[in-house]
């Protein structure tokens, strides 16, 4: 018998979410090619040094300075903006990756409260049942009311059992497993939204990145002499938005894992406890326990 036979289904979208990491990863390096490509001299060309070139004398004979204060400023606006104007110059495709990391976040915390050992799995309940019945002291009302007591996603399934006291232990597994089917439902709930986030914010991240590469050719196609300039400002305001799409897609996809992993690890449990009440109460069971009672008697 096995509770947790949908881990495997729960991953089946990891790989999926790996390789549009990996797109992602080379539509960066792309761009970082392209950008140095723009930006290198070709064969038997000297680069060009803004520097080098002679400033134009004005109308009293004095040499007039290349770039303007302004346009220093605005050529080093960039590197001096915070993370609040970094994440604004995104646009608006920021807003749902905002959206989008404010629900992993919440459901983050929710998960780690919710899938405490102590609130899944808790060892008074454990110790207290599990041997009472193996010593044969627990009667069937006496169990259910243990169980009926302690409000957790063992003691549900351990109720499952305890209904069907005596019966085979065929049918006992079954209900077991019903019952099972239902925990796991609770235990691994909003796995699902983790999973979604992790390859939907790549995608939004890269299209925020396609849309700004699109306005900064149009708007170097416009003949402006500082067309490079522009070109390499438009490029890295358009990979802010896939920054922040990685940012939001890693650490869903790693709490999907870790609480998959978490779940998987608390079915387990849960499944070889329940075996070990199998034993002892269903139809078996109880005659084998019965036999070794004479036989003590006996001797």
């Amino acid at each position: 018998m096995r509770l947790a036979h949908t881990a495997s289904l729960r991953r089946s979208g990891h790989a999926i979410t790996l390789a549009r990491i990996g797109l992602a990863a080379v539509v960066l390096v792309g761009l970082g090619v392209l950008s140095s490509r723009a930006q290198s001299p070709g064969p038997g060309m000297q680069p060009f040094d803004p520097l080098s070139i002679p400033a134009p004398p004005d109308a009293a004979g004095e040499a007039v300075p290349a770039e303007s204060d302004a346009d220093a400023a605005e050529s080093a606006g960039w590197m001096s903006l915070t993370l609040v104007d970094r994440i604004v110059a995104g646009g608006w495709l920021m807003i749902p990756l905002g959206i989008c990391s404010l629900v992993v976040m919440s459901l983050t915390i929710e998960r780690l409260v919710s899938l405490r050992r102590g609130r899944v799995i808790p060892r008074p309940f454990v110790r207290r049942f599990t041997e009472c019945v193996e010593d044969g002291q627990l009667s069937f009302e006496e169990a259910t009311a243990i169980c009926e007591e302690f409000h957790c996603p063992v003691a549900e399934v351990f109720q499952a059992a305890i209904k069907r006291w005596g019966r085979p232990m065929l049918e006992i597994e079954q209900a077991v497993m019903d019952a099972a089917d239902r925990v796991s439902d609770g235990l691994t709930r909003f796995l699902r939204v983790f999973h979604a986030i992790s390859n939907v914010a790549p995608l939004i991240g890269l299209l925020g990145t396609v849309l700004g590469m699109i306005e900064a050719f149009e708007t170097m196609s416009g003949g402006d002499a500082a067309g490079s300039h522009l070109l390499a400002s438009g490029i890295s305001t358009a990979l802010v938005t896939t920054a922040g799409g990685l940012f939001v897609a890693i650490p869903a996809y790693l709490a999907h894992s870790y609480f998959a992993a978490v779940s998987d690890r608390y079915l387990n449990e849960i499944d070889r406890l329940c075996q070990r009440v199998i034993d002892c109460i269903s139809a078996e069971g109880l005659e084998a326990g019965n036999r070794a009672k004479k036989t003590r008697r006996a001797a």
